[in-house]
């Protein structure tokens, strides 16, 4: 009796301690989302019937501080409704999004360790893909030092596929075999900025005829960039970015391509005794393309890591899993958007696109293409119901151009590409409401 009273007291004292010198958080979030999909990532074939289904997300997030250290544990559940049966005993749906410890260094410097999301500048580059439901995070070792505006981080990675006894070949594709980041950021009254340098180190093996392997290691392409670009005065920003990347992809090819972005945004009518105000953005982004006529050289730009539905349509017909190493992109774009108050906006946004390279109509031969795409109009509205609920949806219509239409290679398409949505955001303590759909 007297030992199971000791143990009682022991264990109340620890956890006495525990909640007098450390600090425990848990928070949750879950996305629902619902969707037609009829021409959404690659236009349809007219003997395509639409796609519909409901996904989620479900993320529980576990943080613990203590002392110097800071510990983040993130595990998510993301699964297409009806993809189990009803009796399901287990699936291989849930997942680690993040686990990483930060240790403080006095005041400025920190190191950040684990699993992580790498999220900068708008998301272009480097983003934690917010829109798709499985997210993207980083096995990464990040030194951060930040006072005041200025803000200097740097790091790596490097990739294995398992704890082997011997070799380093790494199998996982589209992904990097080791990385490296040097970030700074810094503002000066209205004015603000970032660069960037990426070291993108990827695996390559290459066979003889009878499949042994006679060449292995790792190519290197390079990222240099201003990510940022910022000035703001009134009621009016101007902003923008600019990539250029250099070195060999992964077949050993020489690249030199870049990506540019300038846009300007103004507020009018903007009541802040209701709440509410109209902007407008004006834009024009370039993503270099290689020719059909010119492989020999890579000139498509690659936007590696970036939350990209947020860019060039939310169609996601560009770089969104497609349209990599290849003729590239122009995009003159328009978005408006109206906030009757704190809590209710829509917005519409139209884009036309065309290629930034040339297109012959034999691939590397015949005659030069119209470089047109066509056109995109997106409309959306979001609705916030509570502190911890908010409504988002959307309908987008693509209008494609003859040149485009051949180059998706998808046989007889239908007149009418679309796609629709509606998602239920459940972030009790996330101050990102609404999820994809920039200004």
């Amino acid at each position: 009796m007297k030992n199971l009273r000791f143990l009682l007291g022991a264990g109340l004292f620890f956890c006495f301690s525990l909640s007098t010198y450390a600090q425990f958080s848990l928070n949750g979030q879950m996305l629902v989302r619902s969707e037609y999909r009829n021409g959404f990532n690659k236009l349809i074939n007219e003997n395509e019937d639409p796609a519909g289904f409901i996904a989620h997300r479900a993320r529980l997030e576990a943080s613990y501080k203590i002392d110097r250290l800071n510990f983040f544990m993130s595990i998510q559940d993301v699964r297409t409704w009806g993809s189990t049966s009803t009796a399901n005993v287990s699936d291989g749906f849930l997942s680690v999004h993040e686990a990483w410890g930060e240790i403080s260094f006095g005041e400025n410097w920190k190191l950040k360790l684990g699993r992580q999301e790498l999220n900068y500048d708008n998301a272009r580059f480097l983003g934690n893909l917010d829109w798709a439901l499985q997210a993207r995070s980083h096995d990464f070792a990040l030194m951060k030092y930040e006072k005041g505006d200025a803000k200097l981080h740097f790091g790596g990675g490097l990739n294995q596929d398992s704890q082997k006894i011997s070799g380093n070949t790494f199998s996982t594709p589209n992904q990097y075999k080791a990385a490296q980041m040097v970030r700074y950021e810094n503002k000066s009254g209205n004015f603000a900025y970032s660069l960037l340098f990426w070291n993108d180190g990827r695996q390559y093996k290459e066979l003889d005829n009878n499949g042994i392997v006679i060449d292995e290691g790792i190519r290197y392409m390079q990222t240099l960039a201003l990510p940022t670009i910022r000035h703001t005065w009134k009621n009016t920003l101007l902003a923008g970015h600019f990539y250029y990347q250099f070195g060999k992809d992964v077949s050993g090819r020489s690249v030199s391509a870049s990506n540019f972005d300038l846009h300007l945004t103004h507020t009018i009518n903007q009541n802040e005794e209701k709440g509410s105000r109209y902007r407008a953005t004006l834009g024009y982004e370039y993503l270099s393309g290689t020719a059909t006529d010119d492989p020999t050289q890579n000139n498509s730009f690659a936007p590696l890591y970036g939350t990209n539905h947020a860019y060039n349509g939310l169609m996601d017909l560009f770089y969104v899993g497609n349209h990599f190493n290849n003729v590239g992109l122009n995009d003159i774009y328009l978005r408006t958007r109206y906030e009757f108050d704190a809590s209710f906006w829509i917005q519409g946004d139209y884009h036309h696109f065309s290629s930034a390279a040339k297109i012959l109509s034999e691939g590397i031969s015949g005659n030069e293409l119209d470089r047109g795409f066509g056109s995109e109009i997106d409309l959306t509205l979001g609705k916030v119901v509570s502190e911890s609920i908010s409504i988002q949806a959307g309908y987008s219509q693509y209008f494609a151009s003859d040149t485009f239409k051949s180059f998706q290679n998808n046989g007889s398409l239908k007149n009418t590409q679309n796609w629709a949505y509606i998602m239920f955001v459940f972030r009790p303590n996330n101050k990102a409401k609404f999820i994809g759909v920039p200004l």
